[in-house]
């Protein structure tokens, strides 16, 4: 095996890893740098990785082609990157912290015991036919068996695509589907909050009579025996104790695929997002360093689930590829009780902190006290995702959690993006609560009206969009790029649009507004209207469906369902109703996408081109009656009085909801 070798490149005066920024006007400086000389400041930071072989080619970009590419001609390995070659100088560090389920149940894995236990599933792998190349779905709670799956494909060269444990069984197979997996890893069994999730009998049900899947390995989280097909089904810890503990790596293009990660999308079919190899990686250690002030001997919380991007890059990929300390968090932030977040921050010395303003609301309704039960003395930076953070949570964040002595990053991206895109940087930005502040390194935001005119200055609102390209960026949509072009290049030609609102104030900060296409920002997790409406008219008693978004205290956005009944369905009981559509959306997607209120209604304001009025729809489901605008072009003005009524009676009958579940 050929030694991995570090590029020598002769220093520069560009931020390189491990360096501090101290001051706004370093930022300013380095910021006008990564813009004006973009090929000498991201040579720098390709330094922060280990390289078999350098790139010929810093980036080359053509956005008439919508392509990308970053490190051109190098190769290297994201595994080796995030464990090997640390065992020398970390060995014995803690590379993983588990959290289980139960509260003060730790177990804690060196970069060591990491190299071996993914080297194992990575020969499993390969002896079950896996080659480079190869897609693997991954439908796991979070548990070590999940890092090390994940690790183990990037060693060997195979796709990753992990699958959210609270998806549906036909979301799952549509995943496979697509992907073209022929093996899937999951487990018995999952836990989370006290409750047992029955994750292999939904894997049965989504591979059922699918042969494309010829293995599934089953990783064994509880006692719980489950029914095994033999030939296609196979105990992980079983498999790998056939296996050596060492494991060849492959070298991968800069280019090559790394991950495929499904995302909603508004027609419907979830999106597969391909990201490569070089240049995430290099994005998501370059911003897990700066973004939460990476320091040696730091334990980095960051409570999202590996099922979405934040778990991607900054539980896995960022923070191991830095030799940090990452914790995995299997439980929910209110259980037992509220204070679980900071016994877990005491318990394990915690010193940057990351989780969604979802998950705070929901532990701030208990109030300080459990917040106040725990030191939290090690925390230096708290960090907010998924969502835009209303001013008051992020003051009871800053001044109770934190003490008013932590510094609060409210960072703003996508799944799309890799890594973080608009975030303060810690004890350096000046804070504005709710604002995801300045840009990142190398990154342009522009803000355009809706004819697609830039809005120069400040004091501005508008579409968000990205003028250039960034090493973390997606690079294609699977199997689809024409689908990749049209979705975020064709709204706004020569920009990236990233379906966010956002204002520009007079200190040229940005605030993100929310979503202004048709995908709902659910706690944090993106949904696509068109899914959930599908989901909806699959139901034989849907004769049609528009779903929105509207407030909701503790998610931030809440589902709203309207829905026109089929004739026959007409005499049913409306609540008896309401409750089956729930949970058919709940069977078909998942309960991350159950919505929060169905209406049966009347009708829909439809244009007379036959187009959904949603902006109507958003404003009634919010219960903003009185100014909705211009309603001129609709077909059937009437139907909108007919929703008021229908909206108004349903809201004096609804009972409180009690707290969500949150991740």
């Amino acid at each position: 095996m050929v030694e991995a070798q570090s590029i020598v490149v002769p220093p520069r005066p560009e931020i390189a890893a491990g360096a501090r920024i101290g001051s706004m006007a370093e930022y300013e400086r380095l910021y006008r740098l990564s813009l004006d000389d973009p090929e000498t400041f991201w040579a720098r930071q390709g330094e922060r990785l280990t390289w078999f072989h350098p790139w010929d080619v810093v980036f080359d970009h053509d956005y008439a082609n919508t392509d990308f590419g970053w490190y051109l001609g190098g190769r290297l390995n994201a595994c080796y990157n995030c464990v090997d070659r640390h065992l020398a100088a970390r060995g014995n560090q803690d590379a993983i912290i588990w959290a289980k389920d139960e509260p003060g149940e730790y177990e804690r894995i060196s970069y060591r015991r990491l190299k071996h236990e993914v080297s194992r599933v990575a020969n499993v792998l390969r002896a079950h036919g896996v080659r480079r190349g190869d897609r693997v779905c991954v439908y796991m709670p979070m548990i070590p068996e999940l890092a090390y799956t994940m690790l183990a494909c990037a060693r060997i060269g195979a796709v990753h695509s992990i699958i959210f444990g609270g998806f549906s069984s036909e979301a799952i197979r549509d995943r496979i589907i697509d992907a073209g997996a022929r093996l899937v890893v999951t487990a018995n069994e999952g836990l989370r909050g006290g409750r047992r999730l029955r994750l292999k009998e939904t894997v049965d049900r989504a591979v059922d009579g699918l042969d494309q899947v010829r293995t599934v390995l089953v990783a064994r989280r509880t006692e719980a025996e489950v029914p095994m097909r033999p030939g296609r089904d196979h105990w992980l810890d079983a498999e790998c104790r056939t296996q050596r503990s060492t494991c060849t790596y492959e070298w991968m293009g800069a280019e090559d695929p790394l991950f495929i990660l499904y995302t909603s999308g508004s027609t419907g079919k979830p999106k597969g997002v391909l990201h490569t190899t070089g240049g995430y990686l290099v994005y998501a250690a370059m911003t897990h360093e700066l973004v939460f002030d990476h320091r040696p001997g730091d334990v980095h919380f960051c409570a999202a689930d590996v099922g979405w991007i934040t778990g991607h890059s900054y539980i896995i990929y960022g923070p191991l590829a830095n030799g940090a300390t990452t914790v995995m968090f299997e439980s929910l932030p209110t259980y037992p009780d509220p204070g679980r977040y900071w016994q877990a921050v005491d318990d394990l010395g915690v010193t940057t902190f990351y989780t969604a303003p979802t998950a705070l609301r929901a532990v701030a309704r208990a109030g300080d006290a459990p917040v106040r039960a725990h030191s939290r003395r090690s925390l230096r930076v708290l960090g907010t995702v998924g969502e835009p953070i209303n001013p008051d949570t992020w003051r009871w964040y800053h001044d109770v959690v934190g003490e008013a002595r932590c510094a609060v990053v409210d960072t703003w991206w996508q799944t799309e993006t890799g890594g973080v895109l608009i975030t303060p940087l810690p004890g350096v930005t000046p804070l504005k609560p709710g604002s995801a502040t300045l840009p990142f390194f190398g990154v342009q935001p522009v803000l355009v009206d809706d004819e697609g005119t830039v809005l120069e200055g400040r004091g501005v609102s508008g579409n968000l969009c990205l003028s250039r390209t960034w090493p973390g960026q997606a690079r294609t949509v699977w199997g689809d790029h024409e689908r990749f072009r049209e979705t975020y290049f064709t709204r706004f030609p020569g920009l990236y649009f990233t379906g966010d609102g956002c204002r520009r104030d007079e200190d040229g900060y940005y605030w993100i507004t929310g979503r202004v296409d048709d995908v709902i920002n659910v706690a944090g997790h993106r949904l696509g209207t068109a899914e959930i409406e599908s989901a909806l008219v699959a139901h034989e008693a849907v004769a049609e469906a528009a779903v929105v978004g509207f407030p909701h205290e503790i998610k931030g956005q809440g589902i709203f369902a309207f829905v026109i009944l089929t004739m026959e369905a007409e005499q049913a009981d409306p609540r008896q109703l309401q409750g089956a559509l729930i949970e058919q959306v709940r069977r078909v997607i998942g309960p991350v996408a159950s919505p929060d209120a169905v209406l049966i209604s009347p009708g829909l304001p439809k244009t007379r081109s036959g187009k959904i009025m949603r902006r109507v729809l958003r404003q009634i489901a919010a219960g903003e009656y009185d100014d909705l605008g211009n309603l001129s072009t609709l077909a059937e003005p009437a139907v909108v009085e007919g929703l008021i009524a229908a909206h108004r009676e349903m809201a004096a009958t609804l009972a409180p909801d009690p707290p969500p579940e949150v991740s």
